[in-house]
């Protein structure tokens, strides 16, 4: 951390404090974004990751940047190894090397298995497959002409360095967990033999993670370097780590290496890795987009402009886009440290390349790019630079005699052309200059917000309690001149209330008297199951003939007749209580409601009672039960004619009555009627279950809902007057407390003026010390506005704030100006 921003993090953190103390202010701004970006200015460390696809050329990039080959980079090697390169004094660089684990191994070893088509192998172990798979591996490559030619080469290529690194490293790779060391365990003396151990492919291909410390200007400050493996690694968990460390709060920035270059377009999972980057707060907009394999646009015209138009119209915002060939670039730099006597690089720095399996000589990639460029690219038309490649010289000896002749400043030219050193400047520039002004930049436009949020809510605080009366009797005569206001606002608030809860009750939005009425529904239908299956025949027959003692014949529709009464009546009594629960229970919820209600509780501040609500709730409750008691009761009354559809001919109940009638008239007593009871019991089930369901599920629900309407809105507009007409005994009660409450006011209003200039030279302490940072960074049109105290003073605040410029010294001679908001 710079020393100006130690205190950097208590100041912020004060902000932060004073802001989730305003309720108001809090659901406004998501303070989340400001810890974020406070985290990036201060933290020690700043990782700037490399993602992209796999063989994008990612860890060539890194190599290109420091000019040093630490990572190692080769065309389809499947590589899972995450690099972090931090930085480190020249006698301190060292690396730790984490190796994966035989499970991880053998997992590898499949996949690509599956991709040639061989088959899985149960035991890497087993000296005979590995000897086997080796074999299969190098026919694969000289059946395609070589390790580069094919994807399928390169892939075998990949399964013997594998197996290769496996067999060397068995004794430091455990079975299941994985294993780290220092490189002085390998009793390497320096990070240069580490890193060629490292990058030896067979060595590479079974590490897990490597950790650089190495000695290079790039690294100072905190910046480290991270390079993941490819987004579409053919292991998923390692594409996996990759977007898990895009997302990762300790990411600070991405070098987002892109193959449309090569490929014409955007992969899915390029489209992914955007998306992702755009989520996390800590990365902002700090991204570069390298399109690398540039060179290949240079010989296919329709990739060039296939590249050109992505660019113009997905990345057009961006100021941080570079073409760059990181073969090229990294390699010129390379060769400009060699001469003829080592064929520029053949026996030193490309000797394992030039070797082969079968003793021809090999054409390292970078020979043949180099021959390309030379011939084809176009690159050198407009040069002084006269190239040719001639086709009777081999590739190797075309690139020897190319640079005996042209030398370094052919190199150079390459170099350029790469576009290495315009993205090192670029990098180099954002990280030296850039990085640090940048994050306190971003941190201060998060905060900007937050402290204008800040200071105007201060103030309007501060002027509110300014403008109140401070003499007890000023205080009490502005209350009772609001006191008929407060009394028709009461009014208004609970005649709002009581509409909004009967609209509830009607659109269904009322759960409690949804559950009640359900209640009631199913008391019914239960109340009517229960009739019909302890209905007595014979105690109808009775009824019936104790009607009529001159005849001792009773007929079947006397029978139904005497169940139709009984029926209606008792399923009466039933919804007459029903009805009487629903609305006793639904008005005890309502006179509920109304008093946790903040105007049921005004009220009895000002009236000393609640102006008769209560009385007027507990009335209507009566009204309403007497009005739907009645309407139940005319309701269940119809209950007594039948049906109009149940003597209709075709109709089950005329046919049921038919075969009832008939199974009656065998004989003339009583007997015949209690033999057919089942059949009557059917005939009324027919005929009542349909009325029932009528009541409950169409028509009385209706009534209810325009009983409680006509009821309780008009109850509700006459208490609304009832309680604006009670001014004068609002008026005498008040006049009884006033002078207390009044005493009590401005001595809370005073006591919140003195907490707001306690949060104000909170804030003002503060934010000097953020602008200080800020200044340090010299990032002076963003300064901080402060809250002048001077003018705190026993008088009006004007309306309008004053806005006063001070000057500032900055250290460099010249002044900047900070707004300063005066209280005057």
């Amino acid at each position: 951390m710079i020393p100006q921003s130690e205190n950097l993090p208590i100041h912020v953190d004060s902000l932060l404090e004073l802001f989730c103390q305003e309720p108001t202010l809090r659901s406004q701004q998501d303070i989340s974004t400001i810890e974020a970006s406070l985290r990036k200015a201060v933290s020690p460390q700043f990782e700037i990751v490399f993602a992209g696809a796999f063989s994008a050329g990612k860890s060539m990039l890194i190599n290109a940047l420091l000019e040093r080959e630490l990572l190692y980079s080769a065309e389809g090697h499947a590589t899972g190894t995450e690099c972090h390169i931090y930085y480190a004094e020249p006698e301190q660089e060292k690396v730790v090397l984490t190796f994966l684990s035989e499970a991880d191994i053998t997992e590898q070893v499949n996949l690509i298995c599956q991709k040639l088509g061989i088959d899985k192998v149960p035991d890497i172990n087993n000296p005979e497959v590995k000897n086997i798979l080796t074999s299969m591996g190098q026919k694969i490559i000289a059946q395609e002409g070589g390790e580069s030619k094919s994807e399928k080469a390169k892939q075998a290529k990949a399964l013997i360095l594998l197996l290769e690194g496996f067999s060397n490293n068995c004794d430091r790779i455990h079975p299941l967990n994985a294993a780290t060391y220092s490189m002085e365990q390998f009793n390497f003396s320096n990070l240069t033999e580490a890193a060629s151990y490292a990058m030896r492919g067979s060595n590479s291909s079974v590490l897990k993670r490597l950790d650089y410390y190495c000695h290079h200007p790039l690294l100072k400050d905190g910046n480290v370097l991270v390079d993941m493996p490819g987004i579409d690694a053919p292991v998923k968990k390692d594409a996996e780590a990759t977007y898990k460390k895009i997302s990762d709060a300790d990411t600070s920035a991405v070098v987002c290496v892109l193959k449309p270059a090569s490929a014409g377009d955007m992969s899915i999972e390029e489209t992914e890795l955007l998306e992702k980057m755009r989520e996390n707060l800590g990365i902002r907009d700090r991204v570069f987009y390298v399109f690398n394999r540039i060179d290949e646009t240079w010989y296919n015209g329709q990739l060039r402009q296939r590249l050109d138009s992505l660019i113009q119209t997905e990345f057009k915002d961006s100021s941080r886009i570079h073409k760059t060939s990181g073969l090229l670039g990294f390699y010129g730099s390379q060769i400009k440290q060699t001469n003829s006597s080592d064929s520029f690089g053949l026996d030193t720095l490309f000797s394992e390349s030039v070797k082969s399996i079968g003793g021809e000589e090999e054409t390292p990639q970078f020979v043949s790019e180099f021959n390309n460029y030379c011939a084809n690219s176009g690159k050198l038309t407009r040069t002084d630079f006269k190239v040719s490649v001639n086709g009777y010289e081999t590739p190797n000896e075309n690139y020897v005699r190319i640079l005996s002749e042209w030398g370094n400043p052919l190199i150079n030219q390459l170099i350029t052309d790469s576009g290495i050193e315009e993205f090192r400047d670029s990098i180099t520039r954002y990280l030296t200059e850039e990085k640090r002004p940048q994050l306190f930049a971003t941190l201060a436009d998060d905060l900007q917000p937050l402290c204008i949020a800040l200071r105007q809510h201060y103030l309007n605080q501060y002027r509110d309690l300014e403008s109140q009366p401070r003499e007890i009797d000023a205080m009490k005569a502005q209350e009772l001149n609001r006191l008929n206001h407060e009394l028709q606002e009461v009014g208004i608030q609970f005649r709002e209330h009581i509409e909004h809860e009967v609209n509830e009750i009607v659109v269904n939005g009322d759960h409690y008297f949804e559950e009640d009425f359900n209640k009631l529904k199913a008391r019914m239908v239960s109340r009517l199951d229960e009739l019909l299956q302890t209905f007595s025949v014979a105690n109808a027959h009775r009824r019936a003939a104790i009607s009529h003692p001159r005849n001792s014949t009773v007929p079947l529709i006397a029978i139904l007749v005497e169940a139709l009464y009984y029926l209606a009546n008792e399923l009466e009594d039933v919804f007459v209580d029903g009805v009487t629960t629903l609305v006793s229970e639904f008005c005890q919820r309502l006179l509920h409601r109304v008093k946790q209600t903040e105007y049921y509780r005004k009220l009895y501040r000002l009236l000393g009672n609640d102006g008769g609500v209560e009385t007027q709730l507990k009335e209507v409750e009566k009204t309403l039960i007497a009005a739907l008691v009645s309407e139940s009761k005319v309701e269940c009354d119809r209950y007594v004619r039948e049906s109009p559809r149940f003597y209709d001919e075709g109709t089950f109940s005329i046919y049921q009555f038919r075969q009832t009638l008939q199974q009656t008239s065998q004989v003339y007593d009583c007997s015949s009627m209690v033999e057919a009871e089942p059949a009557i019991r059917q005939l009324l089930k027919l005929d009542f279950e349909p009325k029932v369901s009528a009541t409950i599920r169409k028509h009385f629900r209706q009534t209810i809902n325009m009983t409680l309407k006509s009821q309780l809105l008009p109850m509700a507009e006459q208490q609304a007057d009832i309680i604006l007409q009670q001014y004068d005994q609002a008026r005498d009660y008040l006049g009884q407390t006033l002078e207390q409450e009044a005493q009590e006011k401005i001595a809370h209003n005073i006591r919140l003026q003195g907490e707001i200039k306690e949060k104000i030279a909170t804030y003002n302490e503060a934010v000097p010390g953020i602008n200080n940072c800020l200044q340090s960074m010299q990032v002076y049109e963003r300064q901080l506005p402060l809250i002048n105290q001077g003018s705190f003073q026993d008088k009006d605040i004007k309306s309008d704030l004053e806005v006063n410029k001070i000057s500032v010294n900055n250290g460099h001679n010249s002044n900047i100006d900070v707004e300063v908001v005066d209280l005057v």
